[in-house]
């Protein structure tokens, strides 16, 4: 009841502002119709020379004088059939009329009729247009307090049986993380069994992967399989600049959650208020963490007998603050990991069943390209084939779309508009013949899958490499090899056009090659003096946080990172240099291709390299 108050409100104050419109409109209206119906209304308009006239020749019988106006009546009629106008400030008399003429003259006074119809419309119109300015302004301040009434209300969307439910069957791949949460949905099912055993159910489950793994859709399935109410959420729809809001809309999800219970609360995106408390500049008093405070709250307020699971995910678990994850709150994670080959393909079988396809399309083939992609990337590369052959105005998908819309997808879009001169032309295909033979003749980098001169998405032309089969882990060589190619294009300038000939072109190369090193040395272990030890920086959070938290290494150590990532750079460098000079005529080879095709396939590639060769000094291992 306490919610429709204000729209009853609202509606009530509308309709006395129209009532007072109306009446207005009657007045005017009424003003109008006495204006058509008067009595000078019917009259025929006479000058006032002609009355005299005529009136001192006999033919009219009676003038009635009232102000300024005549009402004429001709002999032989009983009413006035006409109306004239005398000057004011002089009689008739003096406008020419005998005093001898035989007619009736009758001096009325003045109508006070007018006057009190003017000086009505004058005093109730402005009232009226006061009464529905004040009416209007009610209006929008009763919206504005309605407005802040509901500030600290939930914006959770509530998606039931109205809805179109998702169940595990409608999602691809993902088995381990059903598996895991089917319990949730037996619990919901049939919660009796598990307390007569005395069991109890995780409170809170905490679904943790990469953006586009299809957490949202997993937790949407569960809600869809145990056939309850699911209410969903972003973290960041918490949050407001008011003190006090974000918790407010905590107790209001959770008072609706309990009242539709048994149900689902999934809260998508909760690092966005789930940080660790302490770090921000409200020194533990922010808005973020009251909010969290209220989330802690009400999930230790959940009894055995609520059937309230609050389902969460994430892609950044470790920035959540521990009290999160303490048994009673969010004591499960599942991890959604990307999916596998046979995954992706099942993926892709789901987004092309209804869109037609012809024979050429291999989506097991599309699968095996796609290793590291998420279920998200493959629905954007069903969607962009289906654009592609629409706008070629064709009926079915084949496979040259699907080709196109990986690489859209995966490279970004050709920008052949972009107009290169030749040298730019020339010095392209050098750059990406380096990155193409550096990759293909180390043994542990992964095969060359295409190369072109022509403009995608960001860059002046692309050498892409695939991995024959999904890799779970990348030991030392294979980075090592991956730093080598990257570096690839810079040592071709350099040796193409000498050490002051080289360009912007491999600034994201450089950049590129510069954080897997580092990353190599803090994340994995991976250094020659700091090998085995791990310096893990969190980069999350404010820029404030980033300014005040301290490193977790010192200033020493800093300088040993600095060297170490400086020699593997290096070293990447001179293996580089050592294939490119084995393999020179092969680099002038390939780039002349580039130069003739612009884009060259894997097989070509392999065709033009075929006997390159690895210099001894550029193994890594026999």
């Amino acid at each position: 009841m306490a919610g429709k108050t204000p729209k009853n409100t609202k509606k009530g104050v509308g309709q006395v502002a129209r009532l007072g419109l109306f009446w207005a409109i009657v007045i005017f209206l009424g003003l109008a119709v006495y204006a058509a119906l008067s009595p000078n209304s019917n009259l025929k308009n006479v000058a006032l020379t002609d009355v005299v006239r005529r009136a001192n020749a006999g033919e009219i019988a009676k003038i009635d004088i009232q102000g300024n106006d005549l009402k004429v009546t001709p002999k032989g009629q009983k009413q006035p059939t006409e109306k004239s106008v005398k000057e004011s400030g002089s009689t008739i008399y003096e406008q020419g009329l005998n005093k001898d003429a035989k007619v009736e003259i009758n001096v009325l006074p003045p109508s006070q009729t007018g006057e009190v119809l003017w000086n009505l419309t004058v005093m109730v119109v402005p009232v009226v247009i006061i009464v529905i300015f004040f009416m209007f302004m009610m209006r929008q301040a009763q919206g504005q307090n309605n407005q802040a009434m509901g500030f600290g209300k939930s914006k959770a969307r509530l998606y039931g049986e109205d809805k179109e439910k998702i169940v595990f069957e409608d999602i691809a791949g993902n088995d381990n993380a059903k598996q895991d949460l089917q319990e949730v949905v037996d619990f919901l099912k049939h919660p009796k069994k598990y307390k007569e055993l005395g069991a109890k159910i995780p409170k809170g489950v905490l679904l943790v992967g990469n953006p586009g793994t299809g957490k949202t859709m997993l937790a949407r399935a569960v809600a869809g399989e145990a056939g309850v109410p699911f209410f969903s959420i972003s973290g960041s729809e918490f949050v407001e600049m008011f003190v006090g809001v974000g918790a407010s809309r905590v107790r209001d999800l959770f008072s609706k959650a309990k009242k539709n219970a048994p149900c689902i609360v999934f809260i998508d995106e909760i690092d966005a208020v789930g940080r660790k408390r302490g770090s921000g500049m409200g020194g533990g008093h922010d808005e973020r963490e009251q909010t969290l405070n209220q989330i802690l709250v009400e999930m230790d307020g959940f009894d055995g007998d609520t059937n309230v699971i609050v389902l969460a995910a994430t892609n950044r678990a470790d920035v959540l603050d521990p009290a999160l994850l303490r048994p009673g709150r969010f004591d499960r994670r599942v991890t959604i990991t990307l999916p596998e080959r046979k995954d992706r393909e099942a993926i892709l079988k789901v987004h092309f069943k209804k869109k037609p396809t012809d024979e050429t399309v291999d989506l097991d083939k599309l699968a095996a390209k796609t290793a590291g992609s998420s279920g998200a990337d493959l629905a954007n590369i069903a969607n962009e084939a289906a654009i592609i052959a629409a706008r070629r105005n064709k009926k079915k998908i084949s496979n040259d779309e699907l080709t196109e819309a990986f690489e859209r997808v995966a490279i970004g879009p050709e920008r052949k508009a972009k107009v290169m001169n030749d040298h730019e032309k020339e010095l392209t295909a050098y750059h990406e013949a380096g990155h193409a033979i550096v990759g293909h003749v180390l043994p542990d980098s992964d095969p060359v899958h295409k190369v072109t001169i022509i403009p995608r998405g960001g860059t002046g032309g692309v050498t892409w490499f695939l991995p024959p089969e999904d890799k779970s882990y990348t030991n030392v060589y294979e980075f090592k090899d991956i730093l080598a190619r990257a570096m690839g294009g810079r040592i071709a300038e350099q040796i193409i056009y000498g050490d002051d000939g080289i360009t912007t072109g491999a600034g994201s190369d450089l950049r590129k090659a510069t954080e897997i090193a580092r990353d190599m040395v803090i994340e994995q272990g991976m250094g020659q003096s700091l090998r085995d030890q791990v310096f893990h920086e969190d980069n999350g959070g404010l820029m404030f946080d980033k300014m005040t938290r301290e490193r977790p290494y010192s200033d020493e150590t800093a300088k040993l990172i600095d060297q170490e990532v400086s020699q593997l750079i290096t070293e990447a460098k001179q293996r580089a240099m050592l294939v490119l000079k084995a393999n020179r005529t092969f680099l002038d080879k390939l780039a002349e291709a580039l130069l003739k095709e612009e884009t060259l396939e894997e097989t070509a590639v392999d065709e033009i390299l075929k006997g390159t060769k690895l210099p001894k000094e550029a193994k890594l291992h026999a």
